[in-house]
């Protein structure tokens, strides 16, 4: 996923946030398909779900994330198909490197948007890029709430996705939470068809020493269950004062729709992943480059050596290496 949001400008600088805001609040005035938008009911700007999509290519590449395939399916469905939500979806997910969360996000983006990550009103924000110098707080702030009201008022069906959460300045998130509870209206905005989605590796420690007693006491993986994973995960985000989070009021006034836990992913899950890498690349499966990859893969704990330390995330690259 870009680091940018899609369909935008490339905004790193404080400048080019200003400069963007400053264009969004351009754009609304003068664009009428958008304000038509902002008071239409039918109006969906271009958000065309499919779920069946969605729900397909989950089952087929994303590896060992039964949990996630569940909780996003089933909170997705329930949202797109009420026609006046009460408020808007807000979703974070939690888990190691490369178990999944950033490839479910962009694969909403995919099936919720006619424009995928190209559509403008997909937003992606990632720390390093747009925020970041935690001595210019104030400014982000201000800037953040006017992004998303604008984009809001320009179209009440868009997706926001705040990546690597755990490296975010605390204090910015709490220009969200009057955006991600259920009134009517915030700042004059229709807000309520929006989804949010907040990326993090935080509770990922806890997620995996549930997954590997599972494993020890001899329980499927598939047995295990949010019930044992959410408040670990809930726990973790409230006890870390470097997540974003911290003091928002987000998690104290229970504004997540859903914790999304990704469990680690074992040596049978990162073949998976290789073989959907070939195939991606049109190349058959060759033995020798499969087990190359395995090989290369460091896993944990030393004993077991049962889960992949990074994931699926060099999967692209050691390939590309061993070919």
């Amino acid at each position: 996923m870009a680091a940018a949001t899609r369909g935008r400008p490339p905004w790193g600088s404080l400048l080019g946030l200003l400069g963007l805001v400053s264009a969004a609040a351009t754009a609304a005035s003068w664009d009428m398909t958008s304000l038509r938008c902002s008071f239409s009911t039918f109006c969906e700007c271009d958000f065309r779900p499919d779920l069946k999509g969605l729900e397909c290519d989950l089952a087929q590449h994303l590896a060992g994330q039964h949990l996630v395939r569940v909780l996003v399916v089933k909170a997705l469905k329930a949202f797109v198909q009420d026609p006046a939500p009460t408020k808007p979806l807000v979703l974070s997910l939690h888990g190691g490197t490369g178990t999944g969360k950033s490839y479910v996000s962009s694969l909403l983006a995919h099936y919720l948007f006619r424009g995928g990550l190209h559509s403008p009103h997909v937003h992606h924000f990632s720390p390093g890029v747009h925020f970041p110098h935690a001595n210019h707080m104030e400014r982000y702030k201000k800037d953040l709430k006017s992004w998303v009201q604008g984009n809001l008022t320009a179209c009440g069906r868009s997706l926001f996705l705040f990546d690597e959460m755990d490296e975010l300045a605390p204090g910015l998130m709490e220009v969200l939470r009057p955006f991600l509870g259920s009134s009517w209206v915030v700042y004059g905005t229709n807000y309520r068809k929006a989804i949010f989605v907040f990326i993090s590796n935080t509770g990922g420690e806890q997620i995996n020493q549930v997954a590997l007693e599972a494993w020890r006491s001899r329980r499927e993986r598939e047995e295990i269950r949010l019930q044992e994973l959410e408040p670990l995960i809930s726990q973790a985000v409230l006890h870390n004062p470097h997540h974003g989070f911290w003091n928002s009021g987000v998690m104290e006034e229970h504004l997540l729709d859903a914790l999304v836990p990704f469990l680690p992913l074992q040596r049978h899950h990162v073949r998976h992943c290789v073989l959907n890498e070939l195939a991606q690349l049109d190349l058959e499966p060759r033995d020798e480059v499969i087990q190359a990859v395995l090989d290369s893969t460091t896993f944990f704990p030393e004993d077991e050596q049962l889960f992949s330390s990074n994931g699926c995330k060099m999967v692209a690259s050691r390939i590309a290496f061993f070919l």
